[in-house]
């Protein structure tokens, strides 16, 4: 059985990012989404910011870190969390160069996550390092047990994103879960009592490793969440002014920018 449990702190989350791996706009695309005059349908690759007390996290470093940035306080920050490899999720890790003035950065992860990393970035890890390079050091998460950021407790949780084990997260009364295709039964248990859910849904239509709209607003009417906000869109979901008036009482679209205090 697990311990729910909830944060003294209050808690405010950013929505970095809220569109799929192609980003809104498409590149090439002239739909009505992606030539929307709508800031809310222009959306960077997914992730989010995590501040309580003097503690920053992110949920992923995408591609688009470098601009997402920007867009928040620089400051240190005290961890990231990774879902899982895919490079919409990890390819802004070079962009945490500036940050290294406050110490190494530290990326929490699985072992097999670890491996592409250091793969992709062998320099960063490299014995000889040189000067400009992110200064980063991993923390190697264990998918069954929760760890320590500080004062906050953070909870694994175990999804699949078709067949690949990836991993949401839920700290206090909000947990994150991107890429979902199924959640193993087991974990559900880790999801009771919730405040905010943040869950992804790509698109109306079904998907390979990916929730529908559909699937996702099954899985929260089973989670029963107070709140929920949709994320990782891709164009194909529509325009976000339409989406806000389609959905139930209690689900919203997040968009870019948007910022939730717990």
């Amino acid at each position: 059985m697990w311990q729910l449990f909830s944060n003294s702190e209050s808690m405010k989350i950013r929505f970095l990012g809220t569109g799929t791996s192609t980003g809104i706009p498409q590149i090439g695309c002239h739909c009505p989404v992606c030539q929307s005059p709508d800031e809310r349908d222009r959306r960077l690759r997914c992730s989010v910011a995590i501040t309580t007390g003097e503690q920053q996290l992110l949920i992923d470093c995408t591609p688009d870190f470098r601009q997402q940035a920007l867009t928040i306080p620089f400051k240190k920050i005290n961890g990231i969390l990774f879902t899982h490899e895919h490079y919409d999720h990890t390819g802004g890790i070079d962009d945490l160069r500036p940050y290294s003035c406050f110490g190494p950065v530290e990326l929490f992860m699985e072992e097999q996550l670890e491996k592409v990393v250091r793969n992709r970035l062998p320099y960063c890890f490299s014995e000889n390092r040189y000067g400009g390079i992110p200064d980063i050091h991993v923390q190697r998460i264990d998918p069954y047990h929760s760890f320590q950021i500080g004062a906050l407790e953070i909870i694994p949780i175990r999804i699949m994103h078709h067949k690949l084990p990836i991993l949401g997260f839920r700290i206090g009364s909000f947990a994150y879960l991107t890429d979902v295709k199924s959640i193993p039964e087991a974990e559900f248990e880790k999801l009771r009592g919730l405040d905010l859910l943040v869950i992804s849904a790509l698109r109306k239509t079904e998907h390979i490793s990916h929730l529908s709209l559909a699937e996702s607003l099954q899985i929260i009417e089973r989670i029963a969440p107070r709140r929920s906000f949709l994320t990782h869109f891709s164009h194909e979901m529509g325009l976000h002014a339409e989406m806000a008036d389609e959905l139930p009482d209690g689900v919203y679209p997040a968009y870019d920018g948007l910022e939730i205090d717990l």
